[in-house]
């Protein structure tokens, strides 16, 4: 009776499997998108435990990157280093991170009848359905690498995600490795609650504090006691030094110094990205100078501090969809000589419907500079509104220009881009989208 059942669930899957490969093919024949979620989702209705099935077959084993920021950059480093070493790696490099685009990479990887060899899968997921998926996956390394606000219309606060995380990752067996990053205090807390085992990665480099707080701050409280949290300093949003004068908690002590560390693309955020794919691949076993040979060879992800030529001039596209990524793209910005910015914002389903988070972003530190901001998207006034409340009317030197129409905005901001500076594109994730597709002809969905 045992092995019927065995070969009913293997006849199930191998079928699920079979029709969701015809699927990717016709849609990509007919280049109707990526097929990157619907043929997860045709082969889940066949087989519902097919996640299940395909995660039990990965040799040695899953990683699993959650958090709201950086997890294709962090995921694509990490695949580069085991890539390096020669391991067949299965990953969701799309972005498609809820559980259709889930089962969609891992068949990616696998034989007509389901059968999966890789050594590693590395699976960024969506920070909100991370209880949802840890059981049927059972991840070796899960690694947490940020809790901020992101789609206000979708998710709750940082806190209550933190908690339904815990709660869920205390069940997995003892050797799972959990990577929180120490200077988040929430995640801190969460990685000093486990009984699994648990290195954290982290920041120590004093001389990238900032001035001051920004606007767009979380979690300053102790996730302890709930008194508030005296730091040293600040390295973005909630992340930074700190200790709680009532109760003690504090940071904890990263695995890796970061000051040996050199960083993968622009940004400070980028150094998170970097030191959290270290910390995993030294958690695999990975000899720390393929790691260090591995870094200085990566290419962005699309839309990720990417760079691109077009008609001769440099173009950085910089994704920005929430109030903390937006504030550490718009310091890529300010700490460079260009002068030209395109900002787009749009209101899709995949961005978020409430664009109220744009009154959390310091844009008055892009604005009080001057030069050039174009303005595009699907809610451009909006955009424009704030930036305008972000002068100072006395001695603005600001040269605003509005455009809905994403192409001229596009043309307008690379002719107003002297040919020795960069064009700063920063888009919400669906604008990314449509400015790649305009600017090299190619969709990516």
């Amino acid at each position: 009776m045992g092995k019927d059942i065995q070969f009913a669930d293997k006849l199930r899957s191998g079928l699920a499997v079979s029709v969701a490969k015809s699927v990717t093919f016709f849609v990509r024949s007919l280049r109707l998108g990526a097929a990157s979620v619907l043929p997860g989702s045709i082969a889940r209705r066949i087989e519902p435990q097919l996640l299940t099935l395909l995660s039990q077959q990965v040799k040695s084993g899953i990683i699993l990157i959650a958090g709201t920021n950086g997890k294709t950059t962090t995921s694509l480093l990490l695949r580069s280093i085991l890539e390096r070493k020669g391991y067949r790696v299965a990953h969701n490099a799309t972005g498609a991170n809820l559980e259709n685009g889930l089962v969609t990479a891992l068949m990616e990887s696998a034989n007509s009848v389901g059968g999966l060899n890789v050594d590693y899968a590395i699976l960024e997921v969506d920070e909100n359905i991370v209880p949802k998926v840890l059981t049927p996956i059972q991840p070796k390394i899960i690694l947490c690498l940020n809790l901020f606000r992101d789609q206000l219309d979708r998710y709750g606060e940082v806190d209550s995600i933190s908690k339904r995380w815990t709660k869920v990752i205390s069940t997995l067996p003892a050797d799972t490795v959990v990577i929180p990053n120490a200077d988040d205090p929430t995640l801190c807390y969460l990685g000093q609650q486990l009984k699994q085992k648990v290195s954290f990665f982290g920041l120590s480099e004093p001389e990238q504090y900032l001035e001051k707080i920004q606007h767009a701050v979380d979690s300053i409280y102790c996730p302890r006691c709930g008194h508030s949290l005296d730091y040293q300093g600040v390295y973005l949003s909630h992340l930074g030094d700190f200790t709680c004068p009532s109760c003690g908690f504090s940071k904890s002590q990263p695995t890796l110094n970061s000051q040996e560390w050199e960083q993968v693309l622009v940004g400070l955020y980028n150094k998170y990205n970097t030191l959290a794919a270290a910390t995993a691949a030294v958690e695999l076993g990975i000899d720390e100078k393929t790691i260090h040979n591995t870094i200085p060879t990566f290419q962005a992800a699309f839309g990720r501090a990417e760079e691109l030529e077009i008609d001769g001039k440099r173009v950085r596209i910089l994704l920005s969809k929430n109030p903390v990524g937006t504030n550490e793209t718009i310091r890529v910005v300010t700490q460079s000589n260009d002068k030209t910015t395109l900002l787009v914002l749009n209101d899709r389903v995949q961005d978020g419907e409430d664009v109220s988070w744009i009154w959390d972003v310091d844009t008055e530190k892009l604005v009080e500079r001057g030069g050039t901001l174009v303005v595009s998207g699907d809610r451009v006034y909006d955009m424009a509104l704030r930036l305008r409340y972000s002068e100072n009317t006395a001695d603005s030197k600001l040269n605003l220009i509005i455009q809905q129409d994403l192409k001229q905005a596009i043309d307008i901001a690379l002719k107003n881009t002297p040919d020795d500076e960069t064009l700063h594109i920063l888009p919400t994730y669906t604008a990314m989208l449509d400015v790649r597709e305009i600017l090299t002809g190619k969709k990516i969905r």
